[in-house]
């Protein structure tokens, strides 16, 4: 199976964006570590989930415990991959939190900026130095065709604004720019990084600023009306992972309905 199945992770997989990418990859044949930070029971739900959508008797989706902002975890992560698959073929850098407190930036507290940077951009940048080294130093042969890929879930909130959450924009403005420099220094060997950024979505992040977005929507911020889902995200990814853009390396793909076209 390891020389065969090929394997993701996928960060922050418990719940939310991390869920529906993991069940679509389950539906491609992947094997998938579920990572996720602290709810054990939800990442069982994932599991689940995976389980009755795979599309290979032998594909494995393992749960593993590790928080983005620690280090020691993120390399525990990639160790425990390859103890239990054999192999990295993926990696969706999507765990990603809000600010402890949406506040004006004027009164933005240093906990909340160092917090949201250790796990929205320490963390990705450096699971992605440990997954990007063990590729180079060991060579393993890919299982796909196209090679290996990098997904960094980035967010509309990477170039627009957002005057109460600005610790959250600083570190999708930086993820930004990580994908950026991955995605130069790996495409001579055959790894692709992409950054997707997602718009207005339905998941736990803004399940208490629905109201506001709402109006927003019936007020036409969004060309499609509608707000986005886990699954559009899980698609996406599917897509780029199974090789249907094999030569766009580095590339922004915008998944927030229209939202980011300039209109007047």
């Amino acid at each position: 199976m390891a020389d065969t199945m090929p394997v993701a992770i996928v960060t922050g997989a418990s719940r939310g964006l991390g869920r529906g990418i993991a069940v679509r990859l389950a539906e491609r044949g992947f094997s998938i570590v579920v990572n996720f930070s602290g709810n054990a029971d939800a990442a069982g739900e994932t599991v689940e989930l995976c389980r009755s959508r795979q599309s290979q008797l032998d594909q494995r989706f393992i749960p593993f415990q590790a928080d983005m902002a620690v280090h020691e975890q993120r390399v525990r992560l990639v160790e425990q991959t390859l103890s239990a698959l054999g192999r990295i073929d993926v990696l969706v850098n999507n765990a990603g939190i809000g600010p402890l407190v949406r506040a004006d930036i004027t009164e933005t507290s240093l906990e909340s900026f160092e917090h949201v940077l250790r796990v929205n951009l320490e963390g990705p940048y450096f699971l992605t130095q440990a997954v990007a080294n063990y590729w180079l130093s060991q060579r393993p042969d890919p299982v796909l065709p196209h090679g290996f890929s990098i997904v960094n879930i980035s967010s509309i909130s990477a170039n627009t604004v957002s005057l109460n959450r600005g610790e959250y924009c600083v570190s999708k403005a930086g993820l930004s720019m990580v994908t950026q420099l991955w995605a130069a220094r790996l495409a001579s060997s055959r790894i692709q990084v992409f950054e997707l950024r997602p718009g207005i979505m339905a998941t736990d992040m803004t399940a208490s600023v629905k109201e506001k977005y709402d109006r927003l929507l019936g007020d036409g911020l969004v060309p499609q009306n509608r707000w986005g889902s886990p699954d559009d995200v899980g698609k996406a990814v599917s897509a780029i992972v199974t090789g249907s853009f094999p030569y766009s390396t580095g590339s922004v793909i915008y998944l927030d309905g229209g939202m980011h076209i300039r209109r007047f």
